[in-house]
């Protein structure tokens, strides 16, 4: 029907409309030509984050601590898992039982495994070499899992040799039940441990040590870059690893090397990786002038494993010392390091010892350590004494926080 045969009320009309739709449609082109704002990016972490803070430092040539805040407490290790990972794939290799350029199969396990990764396929490979710079650059959770499955069989067996690895080298309070660090409230740490594993794996590996201060690596057709903000920024950091989940916080291990001294520090429980990094530069510049520069404790080598481990020997969050544990010499904290006689034998020991008497914890710029609340019992089940009483400081939800706006990926 033309407008001519409709009445002047309903064509007037009908010009309105019209009018109305080119107008709305000139609109929606103009919309969508138009740039879009993007949306301000929010921050991951409110104003009372405050994740259970911890650190040590410790000068690695007198075995002295220089340095300690809640420093035997419980703790989610995140991403610092990946050390003792790589500690045993570096076993391996020098064992001559894999090489460089052995090609590990990816699963279907380790391909779902959350971010951060480096995007492996199910049946694809990658080789040794790549798998320890996705690990040691991007943090990479799918080439950890390779890794595990290729000396363990399953992740979780995997995860049972880290343990009984960590007792060997004395880490008396570390339970691994993962190979990647992602959320486990089993997965159990403290950060004199961590300072003993960050020493240990430089004197076991010194060659295969050098790849954590790689900047970046390519992989195909993709840049990694290292996340420890330390290296190249800091003078004589050397590695090692960086470490986030929720309930964890921001973690570091570091290794410094300067006029001969060498201390590895550990901050765990940063409320960002600025906050954390700032934490571990203080700490880096106001104990490495108290370092030695004259060898004077063993290395940190291997105490025996035992005859016949079995699975609740291996999983053990309390396991009974090895004779060697006990017989090992304790090492004292103090700020400043008088030098012992160097022996025949000073250089090496079984394991290394916590310190004999506990040294008081000192405020902290950034957060002190919140008070303990009461640990669910599956945590608790794994710890005894003080440890229990304190699990609950590092209880962990079962997600990782995705990366919005400018703040660090997860771990």
């Amino acid at each position: 029907m033309s407008l001519g045969h409709v009445s002047p009320m309903r064509r007037l009309a009908a010009v309105g409309l019209l009018a109305s739709l080119a107008i709305a449609g000139t609109s929606c082109d103009a919309d969508a030509r138009a740039p879009r704002k993007h949306a301000k990016p929010r921050a991951i972490h409110g104003p009372n984050y405050r994740p259970p803070y911890a650190a040590i430092v410790v000068d690695d040539k007198s075995g002295q601590v220089l340095h300690e805040v809640s420093a035997d407490d419980p703790r989610h290790p995140a991403s610092l898992t990946k050390i003792m990972t790589l500690y045993l794939l570096f076993e391996q290799l020098e064992a001559g039982k894999l090489k460089l350029d052995t090609p590990l199969q990816v699963s279907a396990q380790a391909a779902i495994q959350r971010p951060t990764k480096l995007g492996l396929k199910a049946d694809q490979a990658i080789k040794v070499e790549d798998a320890i710079l996705g690990l040691v650059t991007k943090s990479a959770n799918d080439a950890a899992v390779v890794v595990s499955e290729a000396i363990g069989g399953t992740e979780a067996d995997f995860a049972k040799l880290m343990t009984l690895k960590a007792r060997m080298l004395g880490m008396t309070s570390t339970i691994y039940v993962n190979a990647s660090g992602l959320p486990a409230e089993e997965q159990i740490t403290t950060a004199r441990d961590q300072a003993i594993l960050g020493r240990a794996i430089q004197h076991r590996f010194p060659r295969y040590y050098r790849y954590f201060a790689t900047p970046s690596f390519q992989y195909r057709g993709r840049e990694m870059r290292n996340h420890n903000g330390l290296l190249g920024n800091v003078k004589g950091v050397d590695g090692i690893k960086t470490g986030y989940t929720d309930a964890s916080g921001y973690n570091l291990v570091s290794s410094v090397r300067r006029d001969e001294r060498h201390i590895v520090a550990v901050v765990l429980g940063g409320t960002s990786n600025a906050a954390r990094d700032a934490r571990m530069r203080q700490l880096i510049e106001e104990h490495i002038s108290q370092a030695s520069v004259q060898r004077t404790a063993p290395i940190i080598v291997e105490a025996a494993a035992p005859d016949t481990p079995t699975l609740a020997a291996i999983t053990s969050a309390t396991p009974t010392p090895s004779p060697a544990v006990l017989a090992a010499a304790s090492v004292e904290p103090a700020a400043k390091v008088e030098p012992a006689a160097k022996s025949a034998g000073a250089d090496q020991a079984q394991v290394p010892m916590p310190r004999a008497k506990p040294a008081k914890s000192t405020p902290v710029a950034e957060h002190p350590p919140r008070r303990a609340r009461h640990a669910r019992t599956n945590t608790a089940a794994t710890l005894n004494g003080r440890a229990a009483a304190s699990a609950s400081a590092a209880t962990q939800p079962r997600h990782v926080e995705r990366n919005v706006g400018g703040s660090a990926p997860p771990e």
